[in-house]
Parts: structure tokens; C-alpha cells; sequence
């Protein structure tokens, strides 16, 4: 995984897969507040890759802001994108609210696929989910349903849970809450994302409680091809698995036997080849400039 850069004024306490985040250095430094910077690293089962893909970074954290911009009757965990905000990491990174998170990946799947299509195939529910025989890969699911994961550390698999499971974790009233802001913001994106000739397939979002506020809030990204599956509506069709938007490119090409990785085994997976950066950054840009109208620069 590559360094976290060193910004002055800023301590680093944790990277992720993708984010690295800092908190305010200094004994008087006010302590309610959090750096969060995008890098350009990718991430693919499970494992964070040696390649990284140029402006990704950029791209997850405008696209978010603009996502949150759209989202404004839920609350958010973002303070400024621009004032504070170091110049080495300028256009990638936002200052935030420091939240107290919930250990819930909070998931609203409106189409069926991935590891839900897998559930549905063995007992025809998805996180208990019942659902309707007949479905295929891509079906629409009318209306969307509510599929957490238990957050893993890195390197770990999310691991699916019902939604009992997410009352035991956070109490009944706090999970129904994550649960119905989760399928708001889905409901909401996914109308917008329609207009503009994406499919919305599902999404994954995560909360904290806001000490200053009280209020179960929004945080990291939001709506990015990171955490959502974008798909094209002019190709789509049910039956089959969908051109898409997010990283599904590199995904394929690691299990292509072009890679001869394993995906079974506990091997970092290879180096991506130049024209598969170039092609997943193109993807990025082309999800960034379709659903906000605007040109990434």
C-alpha cells in the first residue's frame, strides 16, 4: 500500500483501502474535526492493489461532494472541501465532522446481482430478504431492499447480516434509521442517476453519530464507483452480467487468465497492465461527467 503523504499541521491515524485520514496536529488542535483524503489506490477482493489508477482519488472525493450537494436533507459529515484543506491534497481530500461510526456497511440493492444473486440462488433471499422466484441476473427489485454487511478490516471480506443482526449492533431505533436513510438516499440516486442514462444497481453507504448534533449522519463518500454499481441504460438486460461503471473492469481482468492469479489463493494479485489503468480511469470519468454534467478537469 502506498505511504500516506505527510501534511503539515495534519497528524495521519489510519488508512484504508482507498482513504487515508488525519487529524489536527498540535495540544490546542480542536479535536471534533477529521482530514479525509482519497488516494488513487484501487482496491479488488479484498485486496488493495500495487497499481493505482491516475485522478481516482479526485474523482471519488468531486463526485461525493456533489452526491452530498444533491442529498442536502440528510445530514452529512462535510465541513469544506476548500478552506483548510492542505494544497498536496487539494481536490481530494475534505475536512469533516469527526462521527462516532456505526460497524454497519449499510446497503440498498434496487437490482439483483453479485453477492446478493449468489444468496438468491441458494435460498431465495438475500440478507433473509425474501424475494420472487423467477429472478435472473439484473432483475429490478420494486421496491429496493435493505441489505447490510458487517464492516471487515482490510484485507477482510464484509460479511453479509440480516437486519436483526444490525438491532443488536446499534439498537432497534438507530438501525431503523440507518435502514431508512440508506433506501432514501438510494431512492433518491437512483432517479437522478436514471435521468442521466445510469442504471443505479445498489450502493453501499456508512453512518456515525454526530456528538455535537445528536443526529445518525452520512459519512465517508457517497455514491461514487467505489461504492455503488453503475450501470449503462442503454446496454442493460436482464440475464446476464451488466457493462458497468466501477471497477468491474479490473475484476474481470484479474480473473481472466490473461492475469494467472488465483483468486482462491492468499496472493497479492499482479500488477494491471497500463491499458487496463487507462480503461478504468476512463470508466471513472465518464461515470463523474455523465451523472454531474460536468467536465473533469
Amino acid at each position: 500500500m502506498s505511504e500516506a503523504p505527510q501534511l503539515q499541521g495534519w497528524q495521519h491515524i489510519y488508512s484504508g483501502k482507498v482513504r487515508d485520514l488525519y487529524v489536527p496536529a498540535g495540544t490546542d488542535a480542536p479535536d471534533d474535526r477529521v482530514l479525509v483524503v482519497a488516494s488513487d489506490r484501487i482496491s479488488a477482493y479484498d485486496h488493495v492493489l500495487s497499481s493505482t489508477i491516475p485522478d481516482k482519488g479526485r474523482i471519488l472525493t468531486q463526485l461525493s461532494l456533489w452526491w452530498f450537494d444533491q442529498l442536502k436533507s440528510i445530514p452529512n459529515h462535510v465541513i469544506s472541501a476548500d478552506e483548510g484543506v492542505p494544497a498536496e491534497v487539494a481536490g481530494r481530500a475534505m475536512i469533516c465532522r469527526k462521527l462516532e461510526m456505526y460497524p454497519v456497511e449499510a446497503i440498498a440493492r434496487g437490482y439483483l446481482t453479485g453477492s446478493g444473486l449468489l444468496e438468491y440462488k441458494n435460498s431465495q433471499t438475500v440478507c433473509d430478504v425474501p424475494l420472487p422466484a423467477g429472478l435472473v441476473d439484473g432483475s429490478r427489485l420494486e421496491p429496493a431492499i435493505f441489505t447490510p454487511s458487517a464492516k471487515a478490516e482490510v484485507g477482510e471480506h464484509d460479511e453479509n447480516i440480516n437486519y436483526d443482526a444490525v438491532v443488536t449492533a446499534v439498537g432497534a431505533e438507530t438501525a431503523a434509521k440507518i435502514r431508512d436513510l440508506t433506501l432514501e438516499i438510494y431512492t433518491t440516486a437512483e432517479a437522478i442517476a436514471r435521468e442521466r442514462g445510469i442504471i443505479l444497481a445498489d450502493t453501499k453507504v456508512e453512518f456515525g453519530l454526530d456528538p455535537a448534533t445528536g443526529l445518525v449522519t452520512l459519512g465517508d463518500e457517497v455514491l461514487t464507483p467505489d461504492s455503488s454499481r453503475f450501470w449503462d441504460a442503454s446496454l442493460y438486460e436482464p440475464g446476464q452480467a451488466q457493462p458497468s461503471f466501477d471497477k468491474q473492469y479490473v475484476r474481470d481482468w484479474l480473473t481472466s487468465p490473461e492475469s494467472g492469479w488465483d483468486k482462491a489463493s492468499d496472493t497479492q494479485p499482479p500488477a494491471l497492465p497500463a491499458d487496463v489503468v487507462e480503461r478504468t480511469r476512463a470508466r471513472y470519468i465518464d461515470a463523474y461527467e455523465r451523472l454531474t454534467g460536468k467536465t473533469f478537469v
